[in-house]
């Protein structure tokens, strides 16, 4: 088990805001359904659970590719990673389970975190090496896990580094670092060795995720988008018939809303 020292570069990054309008290209079209949850991948494939507990898959087209049916034997799925299209990584809370999918919709890795010693975790994801991030609510560390469920990396107790805990919704894995966000206290971003090379003030987002290289969330009404690196953060209106979304996702080139009509397509591009 390998434990190094964290330390911060830089301190609470303020950023500047710039307004747009958002564009939708086409009009959009929809995979009828009752669905809880869904995601798509960069390919445009999209992983929906109906709320009867089914795991269906779309392809860029929006048919039917597959179907997982053993969604309720692990409990109820908490989340999903595609950050690999070639393997969906399903998180099961209740249980601490995570099942890997491959690209046909079968198991191919089953992984218990309480067998690492992990008992508190919300956010898991992928890595760029097709292992585990996970981020240990109880222990307050940043932790990577094998195939085999072994922690094979972990970072010092980061309330040490911030005299109080943090407790990210969300981890992500993009050009080279590791992504922790906080909706009370922003974004914080690692190297692969565990020190900290930023915290950037992007607060009360929802439904934060990347597209591409961008980190993208909901706020008031806004699509907000930043671009690490970069001193701006865009907003766009988004437009008044999302209203009544449950669930909103963007790709490099289309706009996934979830509503009670189930999931429709929009063509987009920032």
């Amino acid at each position: 088990m390998k434990s190094l020292i964290i330390f911060m570069l830089t301190g609470f990054l303020g950023l500047h805001l710039t307004a747009q309008e958002m564009g939708i290209k086409s009009a959009g079209k929809t995979i009828s359904g009752d669905f809880s949850y869904f995601m798509p991948d960069e390919l445009g494939n999209i992983f929906a659970l109906t709320t009867s507990g089914q795991l269906k898959k779309y392809n860029n087209n929006l048919d039917s590719m597959g179907v997982f049916n053993d969604v309720r034997r692990y409990g109820k799925l908490y989340s999903i990673s595609l950050e690999n299209p070639l393997r969906a990584t399903l998180y099961f809370k209740d249980y601490k389970t995570v099942l890997v999918l491959d690209r046909l919709m079968q198991v191919v890795n089953k992984i218990d975190l309480r067998k690492a010693g992990i008992f508190q975790v919300k956010a898991v994801a992928q890595s760029y090496d097709n292992l585990l991030w996970v981020f240990d609510e109880q222990d307050s560390k940043l932790k990577k896990i094998n195939e085999d469920g072994q922690l094979v990396f972990t970072t010092a107790d980061l309330r040490l580094v911030f005299s109080q805990a943090i407790l990210p919704g969300v981890l992500f894995d993009l050009a080279g670092f590791v992504y922790l966000y906080d909706e009370q206290k922003g974004l914080f971003v690692f190297d692969y060795y565990g020190a900290l090379k930023n915290r950037i003030a992007l607060l009360n987002w929802k439904e934060v995720h990347t597209v591409g290289k961008q980190i993208v969330g909901i706020k008031n009404g806004q699509l907000m988008i930043y671009t690490p690196g970069s001193i701006d953060t865009k907003a766009y209106e988004l437009p008044k018939e999302f209203s009544d979304y449950h669930q909103i996702r963007f790709t490099a080139g289309a706009c996934y809303v979830l509503s009670v009509k189930g999931i429709t397509k929009l063509d987009w591009k920032n």
